[in-house]
């Protein structure tokens, strides 16, 4: 069974698969910001894949061949699955099950609503205030950025971008610093046309501080200055309540794969 890269002109073809899909990194790909996609026919496709950062979204009629060719040649060895949530979902989830065996994981992410408006500005501005003595929150620029990759756990912040300048055109973010050295961060993950998907997260050795509060209030502060949208998709509970606690309010559980050892597969 064959598949077909699509090109960023041809986007507009797949697009009706993906309608009411609420998703920043879906509309990324769509709009030619970032990622890739793949249909089982460019003139007329009925499946389609999108694939971008850690994250492969499926939509139309479950097709095997978008579920397992290629993925593996992306210099990868971990992506997360998402099936559709329409009636074809089941059908996509045993596909993946089928392909990938014990590789991959049944899990439960949560959908964020995107409500713009909705933000509080005093109440941001208090939270990115609230920092311990000895710590700032700042907007990353190129010096933080160059110690956004030399961690595992910061790396996300900017690793979709292919360089600072790239980052600097397109990409947005804060940071805590202690003493210089990055302690925390919220930054774009993606970007699309109106907005960002957060990516945040703290070093292990400084959590419990507030710190991710701190940056992810002044990561939404600047998006309101610059008429941006910082979507959020929460990976667990903890991201739900920071999420809240940040002004967003909770949508709903959704399922998807962990999938390991791509390469292997």
């Amino acid at each position: 069974m064959m598949i077909y890269k699509i090109e960023k002109k041809q986007m507009d073809r797949i697009a009706p698969l993906y309608a009411g899909w609420d998703e920043s990194l879906i509309w990324s790909c769509l709009q030619g910001c970032m990622g890739e996609a793949w249909a089982d026919s460019i003139k007329q496709p009925s499946a389609a894949r999108i694939l971008l950062a850690d994250f492969c979204f499926f939509a139309g009629k479950a097709n095997q061949a978008l579920v397992t060719e290629e993925i593996s040649n992306q210099v990868r060895e971990f992506v997360i699955m998402v099936p559709p949530l329409d009636e074809t979902g089941e059908s996509w989830a045993r596909e993946i099950e089928q392909a990938y065996g014990e590789n991959c994981r049944r899990v439960e992410r949560y959908a964020i609503k995107k409500e713009p408006g909705v933000f509080d500005r005093e109440h941001l501005r208090r939270l990115a205030e609230s920092l311990p003595e000895d710590y700032e929150v700042k907007l990353i620029d190129e010096e933080i950025f160059t110690q956004t990759r030399k961690s595992q756990w910061s790396v996300d912040f900017t690793s979709q971008f292919a360089d600072y300048e790239d980052y600097r055109r397109r990409g947005l973010g804060a940071a805590v610093l202690y003493q210089g050295e990055l302690a925390a961060g919220a930054s774009s993950y993606t970007v699309y046309r109106e907005g960002i998907e957060v990516e945040i997260g703290t070093r292990a050795d400084c959590r419990r501080r507030g710190l991710a509060s701190a940056c992810g209030a002044r990561l939404i502060l600047e998006c309101m200055e610059r008429g941006l949208y910082p979507s959020w998709d929460a990976q667990n509970l903890w991201s739900v309540k920071l999420a809240e606690k940040l002004g967003y309010h909770f949508d709903r559980a959704y399922p998807a794969y962990e999938v390991y050892k791509l390469s292997g597969s």
